[in-house]
């Protein structure tokens, strides 16, 4: 028997919610121009799944003409299966085209003891520039949100000593790319929320997701954590992401202390 495909309602008050917001996004930071030519990446989880389909319904609505594509990477670990979710993309009128590479037994061939994450992730970008550059993409979209932001800030902070976080729009360092994050004022416990009301299916990384101790979810646990006391924590956190004053800060390259 042939599962039935859901139909996601995208006019859901949470979905017009987070369209707005990614609507808000693409206009603060000019991420998209006439004619571009968009490669959304997408991962099969709830984030990139719900950027795509948003991402059409703001095509059909911008006062601009461009076109994007769902791209999605097989690495080739155990399980993996996108059968379901590749037609339930293509039942939203969404082309999905899938890579395929063999990066799960290069990723726990070098990674012995440790954190699979970083390696992965260098590995997958890697693929994804390249497919994006060689097929003409003008911008490649990613489907890191707010929560996203702030954990990367508080990563960087912690442990690298360093102020710097996930930028809206970034130019890869060797100029061939282009990336936005559409969905940088978007909080995660909404994409959750309209992940479990439209019902779709969800591919799970069984990789990073199955180890224990990774930074990342440390800082998810402070940030649930201060929340809890904090409940605007989040948009506090990403306006003050785009309030800084230098002159507050000790950076001598932001601000020239010697000579005040």
């Amino acid at each position: 028997m042939t599962p039935t495909i859901p139909k996601v309602n995208r006019q859901h008050p949470l979905a017009v919610k987070i369209r707005k917001q990614i609507t808000q996004a693409l206009a603060e930071f000019n991420m998209l121009s006439n004619g571009d030519k968009l490669m959304v990446c997408v991962s099969g989880g709830k984030d990139s799944s719900i950027l795509t389909i948003l991402m059409e319904e703001i095509r059909k609505r911008a006062e601009i003409e461009f076109e994007f594509e769902a791209v999605m990477l097989d690495q080739k670990q155990p399980g993996f299966d996108a059968t379901a979710y590749q037609a339930w993309l293509e039942s939203e009128g969404i082309k999905l085209t899938i890579l395929e590479k063999d990066t799960y037994s290069v990723v726990t061939d070098k990674i012995k003891d440790g954190v699979y994450c970083s390696l992965c992730s260098k590995m997958r970008r890697a693929i994804l520039y390249d497919y994006a550059f060689d097929n003409k993409f003008s911008k490649m979209a990613l489907g890191h949100h707010r929560d996203d932001v702030i954990e990367t800030t508080l990563l960087n902070l912690f442990y690298v000593g360093q102020l710097s976080t996930m930028p809206p729009k970034l130019r890869s360092d060797d100029n061939r790319n282009t990336v936005v994050r559409p969905m940088i004022f978007v909080a995660e416990k909404d994409l959750s929320q309209l992940a479990t009301e439209w019902g779709f299916p969800i591919i799970p990384c069984n990789l990073c997701g199955s180890q224990e101790g990774m930074k990342r979810q440390k800082m998810k646990r402070l940030i649930r954590d201060l929340e809890s006391d904090i409940p605007q924590l989040g948009a506090s956190f990403a306006n003050a992401l785009q309030n800084t004053k230098p002159s507050h800060l000790m950076d001598h390259k932001l601000f020239n202390f010697r000579e005040l």
